[in-house]
């Protein structure tokens, strides 16, 4: 048997990789401001190599933007992004859009519905994200899973920058963060906590989901006692958020202390419309503590890896008064990855925050 051959393997699966990501390239055209000062930016995606590239439909978007992967500043200061953050079912081929070697893809963002750009300014906006989150990357032949698990460089996508000079507009979904945070703010003066539900949930999903809750509160309760033990490198820690600092841990600490918080004292509302079999649940960060379940979600365990119970830890570490984390990457090994490659960004992962949480299989 030669030995070398899972080297081999997995070089070449690295060398694929990196090919596919340069192979894209990705630009944006003058942003077009309407006169009633609507920013729109179009994306255009083009494959330079001799492959076909699978791009991830939410890259794409027809109409909602579902991914933040323009970076938006006003006079040099980042502008929020206001639109959803999701948990997704660990995506493959079907969730992807086909790019023909030589051929484009175009897709129109509206940047001022999904960024706060109230304030006037010079506007500047860039494409950013990594490969690993906008192709769907199969393996070569002869690389196991098991190897495609190994951590892994993943080369950067950046566009070309662009500007306009926008008077300023208040997006809608500014407009429902700032009544949501009076909202909350008003229920938090008045006391009020608990669960409520919107978006026609069925009595089935009403206890179901409170099941969720209960299942969640428990996760939190465990993440805080253990953060609140001896700090040290320790393989639960280490296995979720990389190698071990006073700084991080505190900061993970941090993290879970609000996260009980919410679940203990925040007022909850859980809404059920979303009916996407792709989607556990998504949020809009700025709008605590509010809730969108979706289809992955009724199929997933109360508690255990992918649950109920986890998905709402992860959801609610999205939200800006909570952790403010983002989805750098789904799946445990794509979060156990990240805490090896980049301990940083695992604190900044939603997926990482649940599986601490969920701790399956356990670990001390």
């Amino acid at each position: 048997m030669d030995k070398r051959l899972p080297i081999a393997a997995a070089a070449l699966l690295l060398v694929a990789s990196a090919a596919h990501a340069a192979d894209l390239q990705v630009s944006l055209g003058q942003p077009v401001v309407s006169a009633a000062q609507d920013v729109d930016v179009t994306v255009s995606y083009r494959n330079t190599g001799k492959e076909t590239l699978h791009v991830y439909r939410w890259f794409v978007p027809a109409q909602q933007l579902q991914e933040q992967f323009l970076a938006v500043s006003v006079d040099g200061k980042p502008a929020e992004y206001l639109g959803p953050r999701y948990k997704r079912v660990v995506p493959s081929l079907r969730d992807t859009v086909a790019l023909a070697p030589g051929a484009s893809l175009n897709a129109k963002v509206r940047v001022s519905d999904y960024y706060d750009l109230s304030k006037a300014g010079k506007l500047s906006v860039r494409f950013e994200s990594s490969g690993g989150k906008v192709l769907n990357r199969s393996l070569p032949a002869g690389v196991s899973a098991k190897q495609a698990a190994q951590p892994q460089q993943d080369e950067a996508i950046v566009s070309n920058a662009v500007g306009a000079y926008s008077a300023g507009k208040v997006s809608p979904l500014l407009q429902r963060s700032q009544a949501a945070k009076l909202e909350w703010q008003a229920l938090a003066r008045s006391a009020v906590s608990g669960v409520t539900y919107a978006g026609n949930c069925s009595v089935t999903q009403q206890n179901q989901s409170r099941d969720g809750v209960t299942a969640a509160g428990s996760m939190a309760d465990d993440a805080n006692a253990y953060l609140n033990g001896t700090p040290s490198g320790t393989p639960r820690y280490v296995t979720w958020f990389g190698k071990y600092s006073q700084a991080n841990w505190s900061t993970a600490k941090a993290h879970y202390v609000k996260i009980k918080d919410a679940l203990d004292t925040k007022p909850i509302k859980l809404d059920c419309s979303c009916t996407d079999g792709g989607t556990y649940a998504y949020v809009y960060p700025s709008q605590p503590y509010t809730v969108y379940l979706c289809g992955a979600f009724w199929t997933a365990p109360t508690k255990g890896t992918d649950s109920k119970g986890g998905t709402l830890v992860h959801e609610l570490s999205h939200f800006t008064v909570v952790a403010g984390t983002q989805d750098h990457v789904y799946g445990q090994a794509g979060a156990k990855n990240l805490a090896k490659s980049s301990p940083s960004q695992a604190l900044d992962n939603a997926d990482n925050h649940e599986y601490f949480a969920e701790n399956t299989p356990a670990q001390q």
